[in-house]
Formats: structure tokens, sequence, C-alpha cells
């Protein structure tokens, strides 16, 4: 069984989205989801799928190895950042090389980097007006949205499109092909590789 670690720090509907696509799979698992917000409604989603959370600080992160063995404990094959907020530390980067990946809701290496996440993604969208726009998926680096591409899809920007329509939009591609770009990107893993300095 390959395993999978969701990290996110919202409300979770790509999350909730991956949870149903492996619910049934006989070969993949979700096996935990990782929050960085007590309150999030992620945490619920997990629950309903009755998939495991832990919650954790930025100090638990960044400054302790329980994250790092709670992974290895628990076999972890791919870690999946799905509205995630905060960098990962380098030693996750070394520690899980391809093995991290991240979506984002525009077409990188446009309308990418710190601080450009959710709808401030797509007003930078709209106030540059590009004629399309979509969702990357992307492997995890040391620096925010400049890891090697995967996957993108495309989507029209249509000139009566505000915020909450483009919004819709990408959603709807997030939810569409994350889920079947785990798969396949699982699907490659042939061998578990753990990490071996902890």
């Amino acid at each position: 069984m390959k395993r999978i670690a969701i990290f996110a720090s919202g409300s979770g509907s790509n999350a909730q989205r991956i949870m149903e696509h492996f619910k049934r799979n006989k070969e993949m698992e979700v096996a935990l989801v990782l929050c960085n917000k007590p309150d999030a409604y992620v945490l619920q989603r997990a629950d309903n799928f009755e998939v495991p959370t832990h919650v954790f600080t930025k100090d638990e992160l960044l400054h302790t190895n329980s994250i790092d063995n709670l992974l290895k404990n628990l076999e972890i094959d791919i870690l999946v950042l799905a509205g995630f907020m905060w960098l990962l530390p380098e030693r996750f980067i070394q520690n899980y090389p391809k093995r991290i990946v991240n979506i984002h809701p525009a077409l990188l290496p446009k309308h990418g980097g710190a601080g450009m996440f959710g709808r401030k993604v797509h007003e930078s969208v709209l106030k540059s007006k590009d004629p399309e726009t979509g969702i990357t998926i992307h492997y995890v680096n040391e620096n925010f949205d400049e890891g090697e591409i995967i996957y993108q899809s495309r989507c029209i920007v249509d000139k009566n499109d505000d915020l909450e329509k483009l919004a819709y939009k990408v959603h709807q591609l997030e939810h569409i092909h994350y889920p079947k770009i785990i798969e396949d990107l699982l699907k490659k893993l042939d061998k578990k590789v753990y990490p071996e300095n902890h």
C-alpha cells in the first residue's frame, strides 16, 4: 500500500477530493492529514473520511523531528500540499526528493511566489488581462512555486469573468486533475524510500 500525507491550512476542498479519489483504492491511501491551524475545516473533512489528523505549530515543524518521525513511522511515500501556506523546511526537500507536490491556481511561472495564494492569484490574473489561466502541479523545492512543473491545465479568462467566476473555473480544474496526477506519480514510485537520518 502506497501512502499519502496531505498538508493543508484551510477549508480543504482539494484534500477532500483527494480523499474521495483514493477511498476505495486497494493500492494507495491517504494515511494522514497535517494542518497548522487547529480550527481549519480540513480537519473535519478528514474526520468524515476517518483519516487521522495531526495539528502542529511552526516551532514543531522547524525545530523538532516529531513530524519527520510521524511520517517515517506511517511509511509515507508522498507529501501532498493542498492549500498549505508555509514553506516546508529544507530537510523535507532533501528527505523526499521528487516526493513532495503542490498545486498552484495559475499557470506558473506567472502569478506565483511568496504571498501569492487564493484570491490574490486570481486578482493578479484579472489585473494582468491574461487571456487564459489554469493550474500548475509541481514538485516542491526551497522556494515558493519554483519547483519543476509536472502538469498544467488551462482555461479561458472571459471578459465578463469576475473573481468568483474565475476562482470557480480554476477550482474545477484542481478537483479534476490533482487526484489523478497524484495517482500517476504514486504508480511510478517503484519502491519505498525513507529518510535514513532519523
